[in-house]
């Protein structure tokens, strides 16, 4: 072969090399500046992209601010910084231990081949109890939904007395409202993805939202806010769900988002603890010093607050008259959810105190729904009762109020997959590595060691998200069929190996009982206003 073939063959062998890398959108202009991602296994990741401004010194405690722009190509290959939290969370979740109040980035996955593809855009919002999680942590890897034709994106919110810290100053500064922070943060994000995921091949049209736990709770949240009209086209929520009336007292049982002038005394009672004279004063401290204050763990001092702004405060009468952000939804919650959060033995007698003294005048009648007269079954009722009071309760109160005054379709499900590990149902967010089929991720959220039997129900369940993210329904060729929700048709679709198939809903006593307790509840807020 002579020089010149080989010379000729070089040339063409470099062409196409390049070819195959303009074959990928690998980088993007997005608001700030440009980007540029890393390409493998067909989809192209961008991490640590900023969404807004460093909500740092005197923007801490404000809403979201626009970011300053930046010169040259911003790679982004990697997580920004986890929002300030207990640094255990990193560990639970077997995420990297880098956090910092510079914490809005977001995260994209695309397998787009061109900017022009408009492909559907699933955003992932974190769980967490509103004071722990990230974008970083390796099940939420976004590869595997956008293998199958979605753009995955994660955005970051603040967490914590950072994320939800209510105070009359604060109020003041944001015409009477303060305290939702992280919510207006994942506002700000999907803001972002409206105006910038037509460059990574999305189409802003049809964005789905989904989350887990406080994620799930959040993306609830998202559905009722007016601040969010416009920016979604579907909502997935696992363990979620938003209807409770504002906690007013420590001793009211299965609520948890104050009202407004509530989570401002919570607020002011904090920046006492901190020394803090004023906003100000309590802006000038380190970030460390606050965390150290909130304390370790799930501490639940701060949560989004009803402030008739970012939160209605009445979010049973808001679809009960029809005013909320009316789409398709596939909402749902595990089998055993409690397990998690009820880890020692629980006496009849402590589980009969309990609800007692946390449910007033409907405790008989919750007792009543719930087996109580051995420890074991005290045990289970106590992880029933929370499961159902903080995620089915909700959910299915979601699913039957929609059903009768949206538009939008409703799915919901029962995730119940057993293993040695939940013998007696699927525990509190053991469907996420099914649901983005990344299982090797270390933290509670991994399985080491899935069957064959977990990869199929996995694949399953990720094509039922993606079906929905694609045609606002999740059945499509060769899956168990997966009715609606409907008026007159309450059938979950039952997520279960070996097989999973529509049945009704499996707790609906214990869930008919909690609703006439939260009747109760409502209407003794509503006599407490009118005197």
């Amino acid at each position: 072969m002579t020089n010149r073939y080989i010379r000729a063959a070089f040339a063409a062998a470099l062409v196409l090399a390049s070819g195959a890398a303009l074959a990928q959108v690998t980088t993007a202009r997005v608001t700030g500046g440009q980007v540029e991602g890393i390409a493998a296994n067909g989809v192209v990741s961008f991490k640590g992209i900023p969404f807004a401004a460093p909500p740092v010194a005197d923007l801490r405690w404000r809403a979201p601010q626009p970011l300053v722009p930046w010169s040259g190509t911003k790679k982004a290959d990697t997580f920004g910084p986890s929002c300030m939290q207990d640094a255990n969370f990193a560990v639970l979740f077997g995420a990297p231990k880098t956090m910092g109040e510079d914490c809005l980035y977001l995260n994209v996955w695309t397998p787009a081949k061109s900017a022009g593809e408009k492909l559907p855009v699933m955003v992932w919002i974190y769980g967490g109890g509103f004071v722990g999680g990230m974008t970083s942590v390796p099940t939420y890897d976004g590869t595997k939904f956008a293998q199958k034709g979605v753009v995955l994106v994660s955005v970051a919110y603040r967490l914590g007395a950072f994320g939800f810290l209510a105070h009359p100053q604060l109020s003041r500064e944001g015409h009477k409202s303060s305290g939702n922070y992280g919510i207006l943060d994942q506002i700000a994000g999907l803001k972002w993805v409206k105006a910038n995921i037509a460059k990574f091949g999305g189409d802003p049209a049809r964005v789905t939202i989904f989350g887990e736990s406080a994620g799930g709770l959040a993306v609830g949240m998202l559905a009722q806010s007016p601040l969010a009209k416009g920016l979604f086209a579907g909502v997935i929520s696992e363990s979620g769900g938003n209807f409770g009336p504002p906690k007013v007292t420590d001793s009211e049982g299965g609520v948890n988002a104050p009202p407004l002038k509530i989570a401002e005394i919570t607020g002011q009672k904090f920046l006492a603890k901190l020394g803090a004279n004023d906003i100000k004063a309590a802006r000038a401290l380190d970030a460390a010093v606050i965390q150290k204050a909130l304390g370790p763990g799930l501490q639940g001092a701060f949560w989004p607050v009803y402030d008739d702004v970012v939160l209605p405060s009445d979010p049973y009468a808001l679809y009960k008259s029809g005013r909320y952000n009316d789409t398709p939804i596939l909402i749902g919650t595990n089998s055993d959810e409690g397990a998690l959060f009820v880890t020692s033995t629980v006496k009849s007698e402590q589980f009969e105190g309990m609800i007692r003294g946390g449910y007033g005048a409907q405790a008989d009648m919750i007792l009543a729904a719930n087996p109580h007269s051995t420890d074991a079954e005290a045990t289970q009722s106590a992880r029933d009762i929370f499961r159902d009071t903080a995620f089915a309760w909700p959910t299915w109160t979601w699913a039957t109020l929609q059903s009768q005054t949206g538009k939008g379709k409703v799915f919901v499900y029962v995730f119940d997959v057993r293993n040695a590990r939940s013998p007696h149902g699927a525990s509190h967010g053991a469907e996420i590595a099914y649901v983005f089929e990344n299982f090797a991720g270390p933290g509670i959220t991994g399985i080491a060691a899935p069957t064959p039997e977990d990869l199929a129900i996995s694949d399953l369940i990720s094509n039922y998200w993606v079906n929905f993210a694609k045609h606002a329904d999740p059945n499509g060729a060769g899956l168990p069929a997966w009715p609606a929700y409907t008026k007159t048709s309450h059938e979950v679709m039952h997520l279960a190996i070996p097989t999973s198939s529509p049945e009704a809903v499996p707790n609906m006593t214990q869930l008919k009982a909690l609703d006439v307790y939260y009747a109760a509840r409502r209407e003794e807020l509503k006599r407490k206003k009118a005197n």
